[in-house]
């Protein structure tokens, strides 16, 4: 099965495209460092926005308060060891079989020494004969006791106090001998000799130990809830808020510590930017297919979506700046300047929702723009003076001030806490809302857009191309005004953009201006031009007033959408005079109707059908010898009828609804323009003078 490649497949295919990059540069835009890149010291102002628990987590003691807990807890432990029953055993044999029988036979120690020191021997090595070293360390960090672990692995507790080194147990020996032993004959005996250490410190059960006595020890001293304030914008570091501060940024760390969970982070971050785009994607392609059909919107759309976020991310990166200056009634302002106040609310919406995966406080930053998008929108309908995006401007900064106050005092529940500083951002805000003028501006002829703006000023009369208009030809400059307050009353009525109608009205026929007098309503000698001319030739002159009219417009430099209207005007209509006048003359001849036929294109648009019906009947409308209801009445029912016959508004998107409205409009408008005027009588016989 062949996939067939059709024009609005790739077209599709593009605006996938798109979007596709619109998301790739969004995720590119998101930070990608530790969430947590707030700098702070005790004792100094908090110069960033309200911080507040996103998730509960413990309050982790300060290092140093941790160590000197543990260095507390460590003295009362108290160390293992072991004894080595081998080194007694050994040195009470070598005793032994050294003092029992010398060379010739003979006992060499008395017995009374004998008895004595092996009876020492054993009281010593029963008590524990340690290293010097270690029994001054243990002294030094204040243990009493130590741990003594015998063959069945059972610990029994002996006090430091008596145990003996090989120097104090020699010592030992002699001071406490009896009367009858006499010292300098039992230091000839070298009973230092027979002492030696054992016991043998036990690191495995020591250390065990201590990692036990270490464990108790807890390294949290609460917990935080999470949404629970923290610190907010001026307020001093406090050495508790320090700590707790130092606690988030341990826990945010510790949820990026592994790839794992950093990929599912940034998983999660993909979903929502996706789910939020194909959001914006649906709503063009469904409720917006004029937006949707033109490359050039999709992108400027997408470009605005990335430039607030680029603004965005800048603020919160840049020391110094606040979320809050970002002029996010921006957005909206310029896309209702440009499209419609429901696409304008909805990229909106969407906008905020992207910039709050990053911002601090989440729910309070899209409370406030939801709260400024909708007065923005609901108070700047048509942006066509300076004053107006003032008027907005101010109540921007109100709706902040209000919304934010009220937050503040439903989370705080004190008026003391809110930092004013938030209301100097509100008056940055707002002031750089009043160079969106010069935004829309750079917009409009970037992206061939049309503003109100543009179209008050088209819509000047006296504008230097509708003054030119007004002098070579003043038949078809009133036509035009005549033909623009005729359109823009029935555009009110089915709810078409009167300022853009009034504008391509004006416009429409400056095609004349080439050969005005071509034209019978410039003709004020009432000799025509084109009256010995043959009705093919003459029809041409008259045809090629619309491609003058195009030319002359991309002169001045007239925007696209006016000079659709110049094209459309009369559609693929006859040049009905000149081609019934030919049928007429010649019945047997045949007809060459590309001759008499405008090129078009017919009218695309709403506004474009309306004024193709106005310009037919505002012209034919002349030609009336008697202006009675009756007679305008079928001038435009035939008039307009006539065009629907022909197909000259099948491609436009109006409804017969709207045709039958704008019928009846012209017709009251006609009547008004042409009713019966009452004669003045005449003064029999002119007064006297005094």
């Amino acid at each position: 099965m062949k996939l067939k490649i059709t024009q609005e497949n790739i077209q599709t295919l593009l605006k996938v495209a798109f979007f596709l990059g619109a998301i790739t540069l969004i995720i590119q835009l998101f930070p990608r460092q530790d969430a947590f890149e707030y700098k702070f010291s005790v004792g100094k102002p908090w110069s960033y926005d309200l911080v507040t628990a996103p998730f509960d987590f413990p309050i982790y003691k300060d290092k140093e308060v941790y160590v000197n807990e543990q260095q507390n807890m460590l003295q009362f432990f108290t160390p293992f060891y072991r004894f080595n029953n081998e080194v007694a055993k050994k040195s009470l044999t070598d005793f032994e079989n050294k003092t029992t029988v010398a060379e010739n036979g003979s006992q060499t120690i008395p017995f009374l020494y004998k008895d004595y020191i092996a009876n020492q021997l054993n009281y010593i090595y029963s008590k524990g004969v340690i290293n010097s070293e270690e029994l001054k360390t243990i002294q030094q960090n204040k243990q009493t006791e130590i741990k003594i672990v015998d063959a069945r692995n059972f610990s029994h507790k002996v006090l430091v106090n008596d145990l003996f080194t090989v120097k104090s147990a020699y010592e030992y020996v002699l001071r406490t001998r009896p009367p009858w032993i006499e010292e300098n004959v039992l230091k000839s005996l070298n009973v230092n000799n027979y002492l030696f250490e054992n016991l043998v410190y036990d690191k495995h059960l020591s250390q065990r130990g201590e990692n036990e006595i270490l464990k108790s020890i807890s390294q949290t001293s609460g917990m935080v809830q999470a949404g629970e304030r923290i610190v907010d914008r001026g307020e001093i570091v406090t050495k508790k808020t320090h700590g707790v501060l130092n606690s988030l940024n341990i826990e945010l760390k510790k949820q990026k510590s592994t790839a794992q969970q950093y990929n599912i982070m940034f998983l999660g971050e993909i979903i929502l930017i996706v789910s939020l785009m194909t959001m914006l994607f649906l709503y063009l392609y469904l409720f917006r297919k004029v937006i949707y059909e033109r490359k050039r919107d999709v992108v400027f759309l997408l470009l605005m979506i990335l430039l607030m976020m680029l603004l965005s991310v800048l603020s919160l990166k840049v020391p110094g700046l606040n979320i809050y200056i970002v002029p996010f009634a921006m957005l909206p302002i310029i896309i209702r300047t440009f499209f419609d106040s429901r696409t304008a609310l909805f990229i909106h919406i969407i906008t905020i929702l992207l910039v709050s995966l990053i911002v601090p406080n989440p729910y309070e930053f899209v409370l406030l723009q939801m709260a400024v998008g909708m007065t923005v929108i609901s108070s700047l309908k048509d942006l066509t003076q300076r004053s107006q995006l003032l008027r907005s401007a101010i109540l921007v900064f109100i709706t902040y001030v209000v919304v934010f106050t009220g937050n503040k005092l439903l989370v705080e529940g004190d008026i003391s806490n809110i930092d004013w500083t938030f209301y100097l951002f509100f008056g940055i805000n707002a002031l750089l809302l009043l160079f969106v003028y010069g935004l829309i501006y750079i917009f409009e002829k970037t992206f061939g857009f049309l503003s109100n703006v543009t179209l008050v000023e088209l819509s000047n009369v006296n504008s230097p191309l509708l003054l030119k208009l007004s002098e070579i030809a003043p038949g078809t400059f009133q036509h035009s005004l005549q033909l623009a307050n005729l359109v823009t009353e029935a555009g009110k009525k089915i709810n078409a953009n009167t300022l853009l109608l009034r504008v391509g009205a004006l416009y429409h026929d400056i095609g004349k201006l080439k050969n005005p007098t071509f034209f019978t309503e410039n003709q004020l000698s009432g000799i025509n031009p084109l009256a010995d001319l043959q009705y093919e030739t003459a029809a041409q002159h008259i045809i090629e007033h619309v491609q003058q009219g195009v030319k002359i417009a991309e002169r001045e430099g007239l925007p696209d959408r006016i000079i659709d209207f110049i094209k459309t005007h009369h559609g693929k209509s006859r040049t009905r005079y000149f081609y019934n006048s030919f049928i007429n003359k010649y019945p047997d001849l045949p007809v060459n109707e590309k001759a008499f036929m405008y090129d078009g294109p017919s009218p695309k648009s709403k506004e474009q059908a309306l004024l193709m019906m106005g310009d037919a009947v505002e012209a034919s409308s002349k030609s009336l010898s008697e202006y009675s209801d009756e007679t305008i009445n079928l001038l435009v029912d035939t008039i307009i009828n006539k065009q629907i016959a022909d197909g000259l508004l099948k491609d436009a998107k109006i409804t017969f609804v709207d045709v039958e409205t704008v019928k009846e409009v012209f017709k009251e408008k006609l009547k008004t323009i042409y009713h019966t005027r009452v004669v003045y009588p005449e003064l029999n016989k002119e007064p006297e003078e005094a």
